[in-house]
């Protein structure tokens, strides 16, 4: 039969009575002959209470001194569950994450993991037993074999690390719903369940929040090629499948340690189209991107940059052959979008570039990890090659340069990243469809209420600026999400500027102010600020390459609810706009019906 790992999250183990269901179905698993590796998380609210108790002790605990209070959570559920397969007749052996060989970099609360001894995990295996394995949590390499824990999500990413070390033929992740679901059933209770999903799907969807699966757990599944299914320790439904690309082989050393980017991609044949100072109101872009829907324009990135006074510009790259309809429709559409309030304002025009160029850096390994898209942008700004265009997403950076540098540029990026080939096409990202015909071009709808907005204004446009801006972050350990720079080029002081947007998590947002500002003389920007009252609403699927008119379906939802979008940014499979916080629900609640990803089966979700 097969080898499997499987993890039950806290709510699967919650309780005795919990325990113990979870113990009978471990049993019915290993009574059809599967080798079987259990990773659990703490009881219920084990961790929540913990870290009260520190807080109650101190008011800044050391990292240290939390890992070791937080790894008990871990060793209280492991054994009662060994207790409970025991009592069923069931052979097992509780271990912790230093017995199980788990070895992670030395840094509290956020390690990673380096590699994995399974000598001691394959012993019990051939002698017929059920190990159950403390997730979250390691031990450091090197003498001193400090207790370490993995952070959020860190029970997830052992057992899918567990599973790649030891070659399982699969792992299931059991939780309290029953697989993945279009979005949060919570705020849309006609959210449906997906039988499959790709891993770059559910890379973006898990780092936009939606907390079934944490996005390292993906990155290592897409990394080593584990199918990942996710179930309901409730039921006995099937759950949803997580596919990946079949993957490289790649040494399990520095297991969480690979490089963060796999690849440099690169696309010639881009045209960009702007339209500059354009009102700022909800319809805009639906209005626009709806015209070039009903020419059967595809369009590849979108951005839309942070706002002016009251207009707004928003940029598109499409084909060489598609430039001509496209400037035609922008066009023909800019009379249409209405004057502005302000006679003192400029008009609206558009303009377009046929010598641009696309180039790209792709990977997992970039999550959680500041500073790589700083590593770029200072590669090509030591090149000497200025950006025009950024587009970010979890897993992807976009830059759009000019044509004549692009050879450059892919030289540059492969050497920076160690790339030692890139793709000759638009895109290397293995973007594999679900096996279940009549693919939706929309999988997922996803919401992040955590993120705030910073504006850098009138920054000097040259090459390297982006870089020393996004270093300076990165040097303060702030991950930066959404990455926008306008298009409007204004003068100041008798140096050409451009607006830098960006997002981060509301707990960075002022951190990162007092650091931009501290570096305002030397670096030469305008004003810095903060806008925390944003939410970023995003729809992620694969189906959607190629297919025109997806973005305008989106748009066109947030426009009929007199929605305003702030900010877009787009990758091959996924759209964000950043809208209102007070909007935020609503906006996704309009999407996700847009798309009819609803259904008539209500799913519940414990609470």
């Amino acid at each position: 039969m097969g080898f499997i790992v499987q993890k039950y999250g806290g709510t699967s183990v919650g309780s005795v009575e919990r325990m113990q269901a979870v113990a009978q179905r471990v049993k019915r698993y290993a009574d059809e002959g599967h080798a079987l590796v259990v990773v659990v998380s703490a009881m219920g609210k084990t961790t929540d209470g913990l870290v009260k108790l520190a807080n109650e002790i101190s008011s800044n605990p050391s990292r240290r001194e939390m890992d070791m209070l937080l790894a008990t959570g871990e060793q209280v559920s492991i054994a009662l569950l060994s207790m409970a397969l025991q009592e069923l007749g069931q052979p097992a052996i509780s271990l912790t994450g230093a017995q199980v060989g788990i070895v992670t970099e030395a840094a509290h609360s956020r390690a990673r993991i380096l590699r994995i001894a399974t000598e001691r995990l394959e012993r019990h295996i051939q002698e017929g037993k059920v190990v159950v394995v403390a997730g979250f949590q390691g031990v450091s390499s090197g003498d001193d074999l400090e207790i370490t824990t993995l952070g959020r999500g860190g029970s997830d990413t052992s057992a899918v690390a567990l599973a790649a070390a030891l070659k399982a033929d699969f792992c299931e992740i059991y939780t309290d719903v029953p697989g993945i679901l279009t979005t949060d059933p919570r705020l849309v209770p006609e959210a449906q369940l997906l039988d499959e999903i790709t891993s770059d799907e559910m890379l973006e969807l898990a780092s936009l929040g939606a907390k079934v699966l944490h996005p390292r757990a993906v990155e290592i599944a897409r990394n080593y090629g584990i199918p990942l299914v996710v179930r309901s320790s409730w039921t006995d439904e099937p759950g949803t499948w997580v596919v990946s690309p079949q993957s490289q082989p790649r040494p399990l050393e520095g297991l969480e340690l690979v490089r963060p980017v796999d690849a440099v991609e690169f696309d010639t044949d881009q045209a960009k189209v702007s339209l500059l100072r354009i009102p700022d109101r909800p319809g805009v872009a639906a209005r626009l991107f709806g015209e070039i829907a009903s020419q059967d324009l595809d369009v590849d990135l979108i951005i839309q940059s942070i706002h002016e006074s009251n207009t707004n510009d928003i940029a598109f790259t499409v084909t060489q052959a598609s430039l001509q309809k496209a400037e035609a429709v922008a066009n023909a559409i800019l009379p249409a979008l209405g004057r502005h309030q302000d006679p003192t304002l400029e008009t609206a025009e558009v303009m377009v570039d046929r010598q641009i160029a696309k180039v790209a850096i792709a990977g997992a390994g970039m999550i959680g990890r500041p500073g790589v898209a700083a590593q770029m942008f200072t590669a090509l700004a030591n090149a000497g090659i200025n950006i025009q265009m950024i587009s970010t997403s979890e897993v992807k950076v976009s830059c759009v340069i000019r044509a004549t540098d692009c050879d450059r540029a892919i030289a540059t990026l492969c050497q920076a990243f160690e790339i030692s080939q890139s793709p000759l096409g638009q895109s290397s990202s293995a973007f594999i469809p679900p096996k279940t015909g009549g693919t939706p071009p929309v999988r997922g709808v996803a919401l992040d209420l955590k993120q705030a907005r910073l504006a850098i204004r009138f920054v000097p446009d040259r090459p390297g600026m982006a870089a020393q801006i996004f270093n300076l972050l990165a040097q303060h350990n702030i991950s930066v999400d959404m990455i926008i720079q306008s298009q409007r080029c204004r003068v100041m002081n008798g140096i050409a500027t451009r607006d830098i947007a960006c997002t981060v998590a509301q707990a960075d947002a002022e951190p990162a102010r007092l650091a931009l500002m501290a570096a305002q003389t030397e670096l030469g920007y305008g004003e810095v600020t903060v806008n925390p009252a944003i939410a970023k609403v995003s729809i992620v699927g694969a189906g959607m390459i190629n297919q025109p008119g997806v973005a305008a379906r989106m748009f066109a939802a947030l426009a009929e609810q007199r929605i305003n979008i702030q900010m877009i940014a787009t990758s091959e499979i996924k759209i964000s706009c950043l809208v209102d916080e007070d909007k935020a629900v609503q906006a996704l609640q309009a999407i996700h019906a847009a798309f009819n990803l609803g259904g008539t089966q209500s799913i519940q979700v414990p609470a």
